[in-house]
């Protein structure tokens, strides 16, 4: 089994919705932020690759044929390069609806709340946010800055030809053309909404011993 999907767009971009929809279509697991809910030790390693002692990303995932999200987005170059067949799949949205989203989800204090809480060693995820994205993430002005970059470079730096951009309301057609698959036959899948995240979230706390 080998990664044929490296996500290189940043989290709350479609990304939740991309892991169902790429499990579906691919027949096997897709990492994605949730993963580290049930796999912890997986976070020193991610906290490790962003002081440059980066894993062997084969064996890493080993058990994936696809990955998105952060802390994926984080390390797309390394994964593009460990996994060289694989097509990079750059989910975008606005930058505007972007922060909007982020800052209520991802960005939002009541995250640092419930690392601080556990299971989660403290500063996870922000330190390697901070670290392999920007260190102002918590200004507007600078994240979206930040977010346009990122955009920017994987355009200026994926051969067009293994590149697929796309935005949550693309649905099935470009990644099932991009990897010579069947369209399925049901309706893509839409979930992890602002509410649904913050829902998920106060459980994680409420459940926390």
């Amino acid at each position: 089994m080998s990664v044929r999907v490296v996500g290189a767009g940043l989290g709350r971009t479609g990304t939740e919705s991309l892991k169902i929809a790429l499990e579906q279509v691919l027949d096997g697991r897709c990492y994605h932020m949730l993963e580290t809910f049930g796999r912890p030790d997986d976070i020193p390693v991610w906290m490790a690759a962003a002081r440059g002692e980066s894993p062997d990303w084969v064996r890493f995932l080993a058990d994936y044929r696809a990955a998105v999200d952060w802390p994926v987005a984080a390390f797309w170059p390394e994964l593009a390069e460990a996994f060289p067949d694989s097509l990079v799949l750059l989910s975008v949205r606005d930058a505007d609806a972007w922060w909007t989203s982020v800052s209520n989800t991802i960005f939002s204090p009541k995250v640092e709340q419930a690392a601080a809480a556990g299971p989660f060693p403290p500063g996870w995820p922000h330190d390697l946010i901070a670290a392999r994205f920007t260190p102002r993430w918590r200004d507007e002005d600078e994240a979206k800055a930040a977010f346009l970059r990122h955009n920017d470079e994987v355009r200026a730096t994926v051969a067009p030809e293994r590149l697929l951009e796309w935005r949550p309301g693309d649905g099935w057609r470009p990644i099932c053309a991009a990897l010579d698959i069947p369209v399925p036959d049901q309706p893509f899948p839409h979930v992890n909404t602002t509410a649904q995240f913050r829902a998920r979230l106060d459980r994680l706390r409420t459940t926390t011993p």
